[in-house]
């Protein structure tokens, strides 16, 4: 499939557009900005491209009602602490009828919404949902893209004659499915390509199923306002705003060359975007660089005890994780804030491992290199990155015991099921 396709480049968005040097596509006139093009068009024997995005809705709340199901039809957010620094990082639609919404602090959530719930989370069990989740859509689709924890990309180019050549009408099959095998909430909307796939599931959230028909792309995008393009950010849809600049009709209504004179490169990307061009290449799952738990404080703290304490629980999130994609990591790092942001960070590599004690100790190992119990720490973190897998790590002239590696998959099952604080074990 990918060889019948024009290869890609990557936009400042993050989503690639089309690379002129691939002969499938006729390149504008902005040659010295690659993937800027005044105007893109198929060859003849390029088949229709089917994208769908799937957005599960308020993810991390809906994990959480499925635990709790007294949390359904309540103001709930999950987050942080709700005094201090503490942040929301999912919002149910309920809180957000009250203007809470995700990356705002816990306490001015509250403040907007005095009835809202605060729940702690378990994000090891949101790794485990959004994984299985995948492997179910890699028997539905059969090419899958994991843009977030919360959302993927499915190309079913080709696949028409296989549901019935009605895949709109499919893609509310697959939206009951997740809500039934899954209990998850979900936006489903597809299109030609995975620009217009994503900005269409904004506009029917939550629980939404739309299609853009091949063609009518511009039509549909024109009414919305700039921001819906990814890329245009707060800074940017004000300077447009301020230029005249409302809706994605007025980008539409302008030359190319205006844009690229105003904001550059950028400029030339909104353009195309603003016209609905972008990438229908779905990729394969990539292999995950890096896995990073970090805690700001709601109170400054000094004493050592405390934050290896902290750190530990970090620790045991990241090698949850770690585990449910059958890595081992071979690099720990460690970051500090203190409560005048000055960042520190530490790393230190070791034998490939995913046992929390092992990578608990290389850590506090690097808390003691940068911390003298005295300075007042807001905030503490700590990464793996540097993976292997759990196969080739085991390639070992001698082969270790697997009894610690049994173990910790059995506190992952019970974490799974009863929530990351149900077991706990000791630090070394």
């Amino acid at each position: 499939m990918e060889s019948r396709r024009a290869k890609d480049v990557q936009d400042p968005s993050g989503i690639c557009l089309p690379d002129p040097a691939v002969g499938s596509y006729t390149v504008g006139i902005a040659a010295q900005i690659p993937y800027i093009r005044e105007e893109i068009l198929r060859v003849d024997n390029m088949p229709r491209t089917y994208i769908a995005h799937l957005d599960l809705d308020c993810f991390f709340v809906s994990v959480e009602r499925i635990n709790d199901p007294s949390l359904r039809g309540k103001a709930v957010v999950v987050g942080g602490s709700a005094t201090g620094r503490g942040v929301v990082a999912s919002a149910s639609y309920e809180a957000r009828k009250y203007g809470v919404r995700s990356a705002m602090p816990t306490g001015q959530a509250l403040r907007l919404c005095p009835n809202l719930i605060v729940v702690g989370g378990h994000h090891g069990e949101y790794s485990a949902y959004s994984q299985r989740l995948y492997e179910r859509m890699l028997k539905v689709a059969p090419v899958v893209e994991r843009a977030s924890i919360d959302e993927m990309y499915l190309d079913f180019t080709g696949c028409e004659s296989l549901y019935g050549n009605d895949l709109p009408a499919y893609m509310k099959e697959v939206q009951k499915l997740i809500k039934t095998d899954f209990s998850l909430p979900c936006t489903i909307a597809m299109a030609s390509n995975k620009l217009v796939a994503k900005i269409a599931t904004d506009t029917v959230k939550p629980e939404g199923c739309i299609y853009v028909p091949h063609g009518t792309e511009e039509q549909f995008l024109s009414p919305l306002s700039i921001s819906a393009i990814p890329g245009v950010g707060k800074k940017t849809a004000d300077f447009l705003n301020r230029k005249g600049f409302h809706k994605i009709s007025d980008l539409q209504a302008v030359p190319l060359k205006d844009m690229v004179d105003m904001l550059g490169a950028h400029g030339g990307w909104i353009h195309q975007a603003s016209h609905g061009r972008g990438s229908s290449t779905v990729g394969a799952e990539h292999t995950r660089k890096s896995i990073s738990r970090e805690e700001t404080f709601p109170e400054d703290i000094s004493r050592t005890e405390e934050l290896e304490k902290i750190l530990f629980a970090l620790v045991e999130s990241v090698c949850s994780t770690l585990r449910s994609h059958q890595f081992k990591s071979r690099t720990v790092t460690l970051k500090l804030r203190t409560s005048g942001f000055e960042t520190f960070t530490r790393r230190q590599t070791i034998e490939p491992t995913n046992y929390d004690p092992t990578i608990f100790c290389s850590a506090k190992e690097l808390l003691g290199k940068i911390h003298d119990g005295r300075k007042p720490i807001r905030l503490i973190g700590v990464g793996l990155s540097n993976f292997t897998s759990e196969a080739q790590a085991e390639l070992d002239l001698f082969p270790k015991s697997d009894k610690h590696e049994k173990v910790m998959q059995a506190i992952d099952r019970l974490r799974e099921k009863y929530g990351d604080e149900s077991i706990k074990i000791g630090t070394v």
